[in-house]
C-alpha cells in the first residue's frame, strides 16, 4: 500500500491564492456582465387579452400618460401598452398606467418595437445597436436576445413576419426568434469577402413583406437612387439573393428624401420628391424592381411622414393629412384631411387624430362619420401616433404616451 502524501504548507498557500484567483475572476467577470447591468422584473402573471368593443366612445379624456422617447409609435399588444424611455422598457395596464412588468438595461435604447406578441428592445453598445432582447409582452420575461455588429442609429420596420433593422451602412432581418436571415451591406467580419453584390452603398429606407425585402440604396458609381428587391430570408443569410436591382430613372430619383413606402409579395410602392419641373410621386414597382404606375401627390410629404399598416390599407401621414393605399395593388383609394398623425382601428372603424380630438373614419371610403372630442393636455403640434387596446386609446405624442378612455 502507497503511503499517503502529506500536504505541505507550500501546498496550502498555493490552494489559498487559487481560491482567492478564481473569487476575484468571478467577481471582475459578474461586474463587466450584462447581467450586472440588467433589472428584469416581469409579471407575476400574464395580461388578459384585451376584449375588442362594439361600440365606439362618445367622448374621450386622458387617463394616465407616461415617458416614451424611445418608440417611433404607440405601441399596444397583448393587452399592454408599452412605451421604452431611458433604458427601460415597461409594461402598463392600458386603464390605469399601473405598471405591469419593467426591462432595464445600463445602456441606452436604440429603440422598442412590437411584433409576434412580443416587444424587440435594440441597445447600444461598442459595437452600435447591437444588443437586442425578445420580451413576452403579457410578462416582461425575456425570450430570447442577440448581438451583432450594427450601426450606431437604426430604423426597424415590421412586416408581421420578419423584423428589418437598418442603418445608414448595413441591414439585417430578423425572424421571430430573432435568428438572423439576412446581412446586407456593410459585412464586419465576412467569411466570404465577395457575397455582397455591391460595396459602400448608403441605404436610405428599407421595408419588407414575407417574400420581399425592398432596399432603396445610394451607391458610388450611381448617379441616382437605386431600389433593389431580394429574398428577405435567402438559404445563407450571408449571401443576397436579388429578385432585380435597378438604378431609377424616374424624375426624383436624384433628389434627397426618397424612401421605401410600403411592400407586399409583388409590388414595391415608393416616395419620390420630385424636382423644380415634376412633381413629388409613388411610384409602383414589380417584384423585380421595374416601374408599373406612378401616382402625383399635390405637394411634398414631410420630414414627419409616418407610415402604418392598419387594416385593408396602408396609410401614409403626408405632414396635414392621411393617404390610404390599397395594400395589393398600392393605388390610393382615399385621402383624409386635417390629420394630426396616423390612425388605429377599432370597433370596425378608424380612428384618425384631428385638433379638436379623434375623428372617425370609415376605413373603405375615408369620409369622416363623426368625431370624438378630447382636450389634449401640453400638446404643442407634435406628430401623433394612435394604438388601441380594449377601449382605450393610447396616443403617443412627442416623447409621451397618454393612455385615453372613456369619460
Amino acid at each position: 500500500m502507497l503511503v499517503p502524501e502529506r500536504r505541505t504548507r507550500a501546498d496550502l498557500v498555493a490552494a489559498a491564492v487559487i481560491a482567492v484567483v478564481v473569487v476575484i475572476l468571478v467577481v471582475v467577470v459578474w461586474a463587466k456582465s450584462d447581467a450586472r447591468g440588467t433589472i428584469s422584473e416581469p409579471a407575476g402573471r400574464a395580461a388578459a387579452p384585451a376584449a375588442p368593443i362594439d361600440r365606439l366612445p362618445q367622448s374621450l379624456h386622458e387617463l394616465w400618460h407616461a415617458p416614451d422617447g424611445s418608440t417611433d409609435r404607440a405601441l399596444a399588444v397583448s393587452g399592454v401598452a408599452i412605451t421604452a424611455d431611458d433604458g427601460t422598457v415597461t409594461g402598463h395596464d392600458p386603464v390605469t398606467g399601473k405598471q405591469l412588468w419593467k426591462y432595464q438595461r445600463n445602456m441606452p435604447l436604440c429603440g422598442a418595437e412590437s411584433q409576434y406578441g412580443a416587444v424587440i428592445a435594440t441597445y447600444r453598445d461598442r459595437r452600435g445597436c447591437s444588443q437586442t432582447a425578445l420580451l413576452a409582452a403579457d410578462t416582461g420575461a425575456r425570450r430570447t436576445a442577440r448581438s451583432s455588429f450594427m450601426d450606431q442609429r437604426v430604423t426597424f420596420v415590421m412586416d408581421g413576419t420578419y423584423t428589418v433593422a437598418q442603418g445608414p451602412d448595413r441591414l439585417e432581418v430578423w425572424r421571430s426568434d430573432l435568428v438572423r436571415t439576412l446581412e446586407y451591406g456593410y459585412v464586419d467580419a465576412p467569411v466570404n469577402p465577395r457575397t455582397q453584390p455591391r460595396k459602400g452603398c448608403r441605404l436610405l429606407s428599407a421595408a419588407s413583406s414575407s417574400t420581399r425585402l425592398a432596399v432603396l440604396e445610394r451607391c458610388p458609381d450611381d448617379v441616382a437612387d437605386r431600389l433593389t428587391v431580394q429574398n428577405p430570408a435567402p438559404k445563407d443569410s450571408t449571401v443576397p439573393e436579388e429578385y432585380g436591382s435597378h438604378v431609377l430613372t424616374e424624375p426624383g430619383a436624384t433628389a434627397d428624401g426618397a424612401r421605401v413606402i410600403a411592400v407586399s409579395d409583388n409590388r414595391v410602392a415608393l416616395y419620390l420628391p420630385g424636382t423644380e419641373s415634376t412633381p413629388p410621386e409613388f411610384a409602383v414597382y414589380d417584384a423585380s424592381a421595374n416601374l408599373i404606375v406612378t401616382h402625383r401627390l399635390t405637394a411634398p410629404l414631410s420630414d414627419r411622414t409616418t407610415v402604418a399598416r392598419v387594416g385593408s390599407a396602408f396609410t401614409v401621414f403626408t405632414g396635414n393629412s392621411v393617404i390610404a393605399l390599397n395594400t395589393t395593388t398600392f393605388d390610393p383609394m382615399w385621402t383624409a384631411a386635417d390629420a394630426l398623425g396616423t390612425p388605429t382601428q377599432m370597433a370596425g372603424q378608424l380612428l384618425l387624430p384631428v385638433s379638436d380630438g379623434i375623428a372617425v373614419i370609415d376605413p373603405a371610403t375615408g369620409a369622416a362619420t363623426s368625431r370624438i372630442p378630447l382636450q389634449r393636455t401640453d400638446y404643442h403640434g407634435e406628430l401623433i401616433t394612435l394604438a388601441g387596446t380594449g377601449s382605450t386609446v393610447l396616443e403617443r405624442r412627442g416623447t409621451e404616451l397618454y393612455g385615453v378612455g372613456q369619460s
